[in-house]
């Protein structure tokens, strides 16, 4: 498998019909993002990050789709930073290229975040679009 796949592979195929309660988690997993509104966006990490430590021995499932919003919102942290750097480096001129991309990726983050958990509570193992798979 190459160094490309490994960043893009498919979810896993499913070994067994997840419970209830484990579709409850990864539904949980996935919108614990949605803390961020609150907190700065400092839930947009957290919330999943605490959701896979907790659950990532007791239910694959839920681990693996906490993990995957998890690398999701780490990719647009890494995204949003990008373009307040620009925003910086061109002494605010950039904020008339920024501001409407900042405001796609927010309304793209919203959308995709939404479908991704009414896919995990269906049971389906959803992956992000344009995500980077760095925890594994």
């Amino acid at each position: 498998m190459s160094e490309f796949e490994t960043y893009t592979a498919p979810p896993p195929a499913p070994q067994e019909e997840s419970s209830r309660e484990e579709r409850q988690w990864a539904l949980f997993g996935h919108l614990s993002a949605l803390t961020g509104l609150f907190t700065g966006g400092v839930g947009n990490i957290v919330g999943p990050l605490v959701i896979w430590l907790v659950k990532k021995d007791s239910m694959p499932f839920a681990s693996d789709q906490a993990k995957e919003a998890l690398n999701f919102n780490i990719t647009l942290l890494i995204v949003c930073v990008i373009l307040f750097l620009i925003t910086l480096v061109t002494f605010g001129i950039g904020v008339i290229v920024t501001a409407p991309l900042g405001l796609l990726v927010f309304i793209a983050w919203l959308v995709l975040t939404i479908i991704a958990a009414v896919k995990a509570n269906d049971g389906i193992a959803y992956r992000y679009p344009f995500a980077l798979r760095l925890v594994k």
